[in-house]
């Protein structure tokens, strides 16, 4: 226990890492959905810290915050509080490094935590976003293998979309996510507490409402995601093989894309945006004026 950081946050870590004489991370650095990019102090924050750190960092307070997203670091609260943590901590030295899809180094970058990890956010910044004019009614979001064959992993493509630093569809509008997802929800226990909250909710709203005044279960954080991504846009999961699941976790199932954008067309006029991102897990739009 190495107490709190200024904002409140519980700093516990594995007694390996506290009771050390040096301690060295080394870390992949990408957009991540709380962090605004992974690596950095992350690695020893989260990765070696203890259930009431993780928790709190974790928390529906923390996931409402508007600061938590995709690609931001900067009033980004999570961010700043693995950064505290990872610095009571005892993390003197990094060695971070940026991949492409195919796991090809791009960057490494190594030395001082806070310097190092600039310098791969500012590698990775330029790697994974696109910048885009404006807000779109429509968000075709790829995931491709292995991503999309279960809707827990495929689902990320319309949250990514929604918490990208400002929302890449607009409120009201949709995205549609092609995937089979021949094995459903998928297997793990994340999956299935995942399915478990998504299933038994009246609606996303109750969801949001219960996880807010009681917490959630531990895998629970996923489903608050998806929760706040379907009360801003609706969902379609196009081509799933199991399309009783989709429905269940409050998306909408269709044969194709084509009826996807049919059904868009109709709820949303004719004349709709449409942003195609074919790898929406990879490349992160970034607006640069909302509309």
């Amino acid at each position: 226990d190495l107490g709190t950081t200024e904002s409140g946050i519980p700093i516990t870590v594995n007694r390996l890492v506290a009771e050390a004489n040096l301690v060295v991370s080394t870390g992949i650095v990408e957009p991540h959905q709380y962090a605004g990019y992974s690596g950095g102090f992350k690695t020893v924050a989260i990765g070696a810290g203890g259930e009431p750190t993780i928790r709190a960092t974790h928390s529906p307070q923390m996931l409402d915050h508007p600061g938590t997203r995709l690609a931001r670091i900067e009033g980004n609260p999570f961010q700043e509080a693995i950064a505290e943590a990872g610095k009571r901590a005892g993390l003197r030295f990094i060695v971070n490094v940026v991949q492409d899809e195919d796991q090809n180094l791009l960057a490494v970058k190594a030395g001082e935590p806070s310097k190092a990890f600039a310098a791969t956010v500012e590698v990775a910044s330029r790697v994974f976003t696109a910048s885009i004019p404006h807000q779109f009614d429509v968000v075709v979001a790829g995931v491709g293998y292995p991503k999309d064959v279960n809707l827990y992993q495929a689902s990320r493509a319309a949250s990514y979309m929604v918490f990208a630093p400002v929302p890449v569809v607009r409120e009201g509008g949709a995205v549609i996510v092609p995937a089979p997802c021949p094995e459903g929800v998928g297997t793990g226990s994340g999956e299935a507490a995942f399915y478990r909250l998504m299933r038994s909710a009246p609606s996303p709203r109750h969801i949001l409402n219960e996880a807010r005044q009681f917490g959630y279960p531990p895998g629970g954080q996923r489903a608050f995601v998806m929760a706040k991504v379907l009360e801003w846009c609706t969902v379609y999961v196009a081509g799933c093989r199991n399309p009783q699941v989709v429905a269940e976790c409050k998306m909408v199932p269709v044969p194709t894309v084509e009826d996807a954008l049919h059904d868009c067309a109709l709820r949303l006029g004719k004349d709709i945006e449409v942003l195609v991102v074919p790898h929406s897990l990879q490349t992160l739009p970034v607006v640069k004026e909302s509309r």
